[in-house]
């Protein structure tokens, strides 16, 4: 059983970067420094204990969001380890949500990587409290004042390094702390720096007396009356300058090599903001009015779930208390499923290992197992004072397949599978469209969707079949047209007849389908015409010409016959039905394409080859926007050209571009297409 941490004593962090920086060594860096592990665990030999997933072993990157905490001098850090890889969007998110400061991981060695373009923007959007990591500066190429001046010409902020390296020729052996102008070299004690970079510490410890000064107004008026600040003074400005999201602190070192992880350990614990110093916005659902949460243990318990895991022995839900002491066995409220859970079975987690606890403090972060109508963004709180906390926005999904059963067994799993993979990863989203007839699992690229599939495999034995989704054209008309047709069927006893006479009329996009009588005198008694409604209606869906369903037309009976006695409503329904055919295809049949908005960004270098791209797909740019060494295209383009642009932008851009899909609207497709598109249809068909 673990102990109980006040909220003053906890930090929570979350390492972001680029894929490959190095952001899970340096959490199995620092939970080594503290005892917890009696090996350093590395990426490359599976034995991490942030990276515990089997897909994750075998690719040897991270895929998940996993949490660990570590524990130095009283206090406790939990580490959010989220995944690299851009297609792993809403792990990032979710471990911003409940972190308190972003360490964005950098390769010291390496440019400013799509990954760290996509950490700081997303850390930005969110308001977080950034730190910079320089990473690998065991590496020759390894340069912190190159890696500081690529960072302050790719972003706009004020960043502060912290210290700086140590070298012998090309090894790494530690740094001087800036703010104390001492060495640590590893050896447990504070030394004297090299005198061959005097010069370059005077330089740098200038710049951050001079960032600190600015983080304090009575610290400003000291140091303009050009009176020298104190270390604790210098301390206080950063810290509060971190904390108002007015600096950007820069700390370095070497996580596989475990060089200057721990100093940077003693600098979160100094210098990074506790949870007390933020607060969170709830609705009261009692009052409907709204609250902010300041982190207190002693304020109304509100616990929210930023992860849940499904696997075949349960649910697991991690949670940040944003308010309030959570204890275990407290019965508390969900106020979105109005179900009361137990909270049964809390613990700290440490990769997939367990550590039981009794009480969370506000701040803190735990696992509680078994909960059973709580999903991912639900709040637990008090019957008496139930609240609720709005998550993040996610963006839209920008790939998908169809996903066929493989076998009747396995359509029975597919929706609760599908159903159970998309509550762990809320970028992971699966709907069925109706005007295809396919069931689409989507999700931010190509590998995030192919491994939801793998894992529905391994975890639920689900096998599915997949495929490029068909697109969900639409089909409509252009002008008004006319057409009649009639029904009449005699087979010895009673007959059929019906016989109507119709007008199809386009409607404004987005109004769907009208159906008018102008019915006068009784050619058509008054309780066929519903009928010949129906039979127009089950067309609708199947469509006229390519099978795509039917939108923004209005079908008007205007004529027609009847017998006194053969006429009934079967023979007006397929006299409407036939009618309405014949009239769609009489007034200029077209089909209607998804449009995207769409937004890429990529480094500058490569804008000509994308926006070249982008004509050829038929994109329309809207505009062309150049941020600080970076491009963002904006625009507009067709479904049907990019089901797979992430992998041809991945192929343009060496992995360096990122995009956003949105749906915009739909408009007529060009009459060369509409050809292929009903040819392709009249194929299947047959097949």
């Amino acid at each position: 059983m673990s102990k109980h941490y006040t909220t003053d004593t906890i930090r929570n962090i979350v390492l972001l970067g680029h894929s490959g920086c190095g952001k899970t060594s340096l959490a199995e860096a620092m939970v080594y420094n503290t005892g917890i592990n009696s090996r350093l665990g590395r990426v490359e030999d599976g034995n991490t204990i942030s990276d515990f997933d089997e897909e994750e072993i075998s690719r040897t990157m991270s895929l998940n969001l996993s949490i660990i905490h570590s524990e130095l001098k009283g206090h406790k850090i939990n580490i959010l380890d989220v995944p690299g890889y851009t297609d792993y969007q809403g792990e990032m998110l979710s471990g911003l949500h409940v972190a308190d400061t972003a360490v964005i991981v950098m390769d010291a060695s390496s440019d400013i990587e799509v990954g760290t373009q996509l950490a700081w923007q997303m850390a930005k959007s969110v308001d977080k409290p950034i730190a910079i990591f320089l990473n690998k500066m065991d590496r020759p190429n390894a340069s912190y004042r190159t890696a500081i001046d690529r960072l302050r010409e790719a972003f706009d902020a004020t960043f502060v390094p912290m210290e700086i390296p140590i070298r012998d020729g090309e090894k790494f052996l530690g740094l001087v702390d800036l703010i104390t102008k001492k060495a640590r070299t590893g050896t447990g004690k504070a030394s004297d720096y090299p005198a061959d970079i005097a010069d370059e510490v005077e330089s740098f410890r200038f710049e951050l007396v001079e960032f600190a000064a600015e983080g304090d107004d009575d610290l400003m008026n000291k140091y303009f009356e050009e009176e020298a600040l104190t270390e604790d003074e210098i301390a206080y400005g950063l810290r509060l300058g971190l904390r108002n999201r007015r600096v950007v602190p820069v700390f370095c070192g070497s996580a596989s090599e475990n060089v200057a992880v721990r100093s940077f350990m003693n600098e979160i614990i100094k210098m990074f903001p506790h949870p007390e110093s933020s607060e969170i916005t709830a609705t009261n659902t009692s009052s409907e009015e709204e609250e902010v949460l300041t982190n207190s243990s002693d304020g109304p318990v509100a616990a929210q779930v930023f992860k849940t895991v499904n696997d075949q022995y349960g649910r697991l839900s991690y949670m940040r208390v944003w308010s309030g002491t959570l204890t275990s066995d407290s019965r508390l409220i969900n106020v979105r499923a109005d179900h009361e859970e137990r909270v049964a079975g809390m613990f700290m987690p440490r990769g997939k290992e367990q550590v039981n606890v009794k009480a969370a403090s506000a701040g803190d972060i735990v696992g509680v197992v078994k909960l059973n109508e709580t999903q991912t963004g639900d709040v637990l709180s008090e019957k008496s004072h139930p609240l609720t906390i709005p998550m993040f926005d996610l963006p839209d999904p920008v790939f998908g397949v169809a996903v066929t059963p493989a076998t009747q067994a396995d359509s029975a799993k597919l929706g609760p599978s599908l159903t159970r993979i998309t509550e762990e990863d809320l970028t992971l989203k699966y709907r069925y469209e109706k005007a295809t007839r396919q069931t689409i699992f989507e999700g931010m690229g190509e590998t995030h969707v192919m491994i939801g599939v793998k894992r529905m495999l391994n975890r639920f034995g689900l096998t599915v079949e997949t495929a490029v989704p068909k697109v969900p054209y639409m089909e409509t008309i252009g002008r008004i047209g006319k057409a009649s047709y009639r029904h009449k069927k005699q087979s010895g006893g009673a007959g059929q007849f019906g016989e109507v006479h119709l007008r199809v009329e386009p409607l404004e996009r987005g109004e769907g389908f009208e159906y008018k009588s102008e019915i006068f005198g009784g050619s058509i008694s008054q309780p066929f015409l519903p009928s010949i409604e129906k039979g127009i209606r089950q067309v609708l869906d199947q469509g006229v010409i390519a099978g795509y369903p039917v939108v923004d037309v209005r079908a008007v009976v205007f004529d027609g016959k009847e017998h006194p006695v053969d006429s009934k409503d079967i023979a007006f329904q397929i006299a409407g039905r036939e009618a309405f055919k014949k009239a769609f295809q009489n007034a200029g049949a077209t089909i209607l394409e998804p449009i995207m908005e769409i937004a890429v960004t990529i480094p500058e270098e490569y804008t000509g080859d994308v926006t070249s791209d982008m004509s050829t797909k038929r994109g329309r740019m809207s505009g062309m926007d150049q941020v600080r060494g970076h491009t963002i295209i904006t625009g507009t383009i067709p479904l049907a050209e990019v089901q797979r642009y992430s992998t041809d932008l991945r192929s343009i851009t060496q992995g360096r571009g990122v995009y956003t899909l949105k749906l915009s609207h739909y408009e007529p497709v060009p009459n060369h297409v509409v050809s292929e598109i009903v040819a392709q249809a009249q194929k299947e068909k047959e097949n």
